[in-house]
């Protein structure tokens, strides 16, 4: 019989240790990796630490200051710019208002363009008030709608007509407009009524036109060229003279610069500034510029038979000078302002034949 080797004892319990200790890092690791738990290294490599978050708010920029508007010395003369009026040029320079008018041959309602050349020299300065006066009283803004009047602005707010013409810069004879925006002084705590929903469409604001001066020709712009053609051809057709074709040309420069406006003093509108409270017709009739120069010729040709009077139904208006006929029809508050358009009426007429 073959003999059996016999391995020693000693041999046999080292290799059973050795079994022993690798069986455990095995089965740890396989666990771990079947239950997909990360092992040490592993987990400090995938945690981040998380970005530190400022609490401290943002600072907020600083206002800008406003400088203040410095009072600027007046030159002698001065070009409109757009957006100018004349107030706002007096305010500029420290002058008068009224001064700048009176020394430009111009009214409350007369009316500057971009590139006119206005005359400050000589020129009144506003003057300062005292420094012990009161402070006057905030002023509130009130935006005019249709069929207001300065008076009925004023007694809504429980002012004077006089404080509301002296802190917007106007007179008797200023035009407001839907859409201006007037300062109310000193006003109380007077609710100003609801604005009236509007008849017509909200009129534009007054476009600049030329001003008249006496003895010189004001060129015709297309829109002032288009209603002046109405007012001939509408005269002609009803058989006035040339002269009375040079007196309606007059009338309607000064009353609306020859543009057939929507707006006016009280509710005067259109070329010649007619008042539909005077008789003069409907808005939009006294807007219609042929029946409109009608009811300035009058006569047989009148469209306002028994109500208004016009050129034709004047006694002596042909001996009568151009601006004295075209007050006898208008009855403006200035007379002789028609006379400064005579020699441009004349040459209007010449050129539009």
């Amino acid at each position: 019989m073959a003999t059996r080797t016999s391995t020693s004892r000693p041999a046999v319990a080292a290799r059973q240790r050795a079994r022993n200790l690798t069986l455990p890092l095995l089965l740890s690791g396989s666990l771990a990796a079947s239950m997909q738990v990360a092992m040490p290294t592993e987990a400090s490599a995938s945690t981040s630490s998380p970005k530190p978050r400022s609490s401290s708010p943002s600072s907020a920029p600083a206002p800008l200051a406003v400088a203040p508007v410095a009072v600027q010395a007046a030159p002698a003369q001065y070009t409109v710019a757009s957006g100018d009026t004349i107030s706002g040029i007096a305010s500029r320079f420290g002058l008068a208002t009224a001064s700048i008018l009176a020394l430009n041959g111009l009214g409350w309602s007369s009316l500057i363009f971009p590139g006119q050349t206005l005359t400050l020299t000589g020129a009144t300065a506003t003057p300062a008030p005292p420094a012990d006066a009161p402070a006057p009283a905030p002023a509130t803004s009130y935006t005019v709608v249709s069929g207001d009047t300065v008076s009925g602005i004023a007694g809504a707010h429980s002012v004077t007509v006089a404080a509301v013409f002296a802190a917007n810069g106007l007179g008797a004879d200023s035009i407001i407009y839907p859409g201006q925006s007037l300062a109310i002084p000193g006003a109380g705590t007077a609710v100003a009524p609801p604005a009236a929903t509007p008849v017509s469409p909200p009129a534009p604001a007054p476009v600049p036109t030329p001003k008249a001066v006496a003895g010189a020709v004001t060129p015709l712009s297309s829109e002032m060229a288009a209603n002046a053609l109405i007012i001939v051809q509408t005269g002609r057709a009803i058989g006035v003279s040339d002269e009375a074709l040079v007196i309606a040309l007059a009338a309607a420069a000064q009353e609306s610069s020859l543009r057939n406006v929507q707006f006016g003093d009280r509710d005067s509108l259109g070329l010649f500034q007619q008042r539909p409270s005077q008789g003069w017709g409907t808005e939009a009739q006294v807007l219609d510029p042929v029946r409109a120069t009608k009811a300035f010729f009058g006569g047989s040709s009148n469209p306002n038979q028994g109500l208004t009077i016009g050129l034709l139904d004047i006694p002596g208006w042909t001996s009568m000078s151009v601006t004295a006929a075209a007050q006898a029809v208008q009855k403006s508050g200035h007379p002789d302002a028609y006379a400064k358009w005579e020699s441009s009426a004349r040459a209007w007429l010449a050129q539009l034949g």
